[in-house]
C-alpha cells in the first residue's frame, strides 16, 4: 500500500517517472522549490513501499474574501499508477487542507479541454466547469495562424463556508474568456 506524505525538496531528483508525460505540466526548480517553502502544507506526494514516487499534487491559497480559496497548480500520476484513486486521494487532502485550515470558499483548478479522462474524473469528485479560459497554454506557435490555441476548463469546487454555492455556475462552458483576463 502506497502512503500519501509532503512533497520534499529531494523528491525533485526521483520524480522523471511522473513528469516524462503528455499531460503533465513540468516546471522549473526554482518554481517546485517556491511552493514548496511557501504552501508546504498544500503540497504532496504518493509513494510506494519500493520508494518509487507514483504521483505528486501542488497547490496554494490566493484570492481574497470570498475569492480567498485553494488552488490546484499540478496534480499528476506516473502512467503506470493511474486509475487506482492516487489522483483523488491527493485532491481530497488538498480539499481538506483548504477547507479545514485555510478556510476557503472553494478549490479550484485548470485542466486542457481535450483531457476527457482528467475532466471526467475532476466531475466525478464534484467539480464543475466555472469558465473556459481561451489559450490559457499560451501560444506555442503550433496551431492555426502560429497559435496555440489550446483552451482550459477553470473547474471549481465548493468548500463548507460556500453555503450559498456562489463559486459555482451551472452554464460554465458558455462563459469563455481570455487568458489575459485571468488573475
Amino acid at each position: 500500500m502506497s502512503i500519501l506524505r509532503p512533497f520534499k525538496a529531494n523528491d525533485l531528483f526521483r520524480f522523471n517517472n511522473i513528469n516524462l508525460d503528455v499531460w503533465t505540466e513540468t516546471y522549473g526548480v526554482t518554481f517546485y522549490l517556491t511552493y514548496l517553502s511557501r504552501w508546504s502544507d498544500l503540497c504532496f506526494t504518493q509513494e510506494a513501499p519500493s520508494g518509487r514516487l507514483q504521483g505528486y499534487i501542488l497547490g496554494k491559497a490566493e484570492g481574497v474574501q470570498t475569492d480567498w480559496h485553494g488552488h490546484i497548480t499540478a496534480v499528476t500520476v506516473a502512467p503506470e499508477y493511474r486509475r487506482l484513486s492516487l489522483g483523488r486521494n491527493m485532491c481530497q487532502r488538498l480539499e481538506f487542507v483548504s477547507d479545514e485550515i485555510y478556510k476557503g470558499y472553494f478549490v479550484d483548478l485548470y485542466v486542457r479541454c481535450n483531457n476527457v479522462s482528467a475532466i471526467n474524473m475532476y466531475e466525478g469528485m464534484g467539480y464543475s466547469v466555472y469558465r473556459r479560459v481561451r489559450e490559457y497554454y499560451g501560444n506555442l506557435g503550433i496551431g492555426k495562424d502560429g497559435r496555440d490555441e489550446e483552451d482550459a476548463f477553470d473547474m471549481r469546487k465548493p468548500l463548507s463556508r460556500d453555503v450559498l454555492l456562489e463559486s459555482i455556475r451551472t452554464n460554465g462552458r458558455d462563459m469563455i474568456v481570455s487568458a489575459h483576463d485571468v488573475s
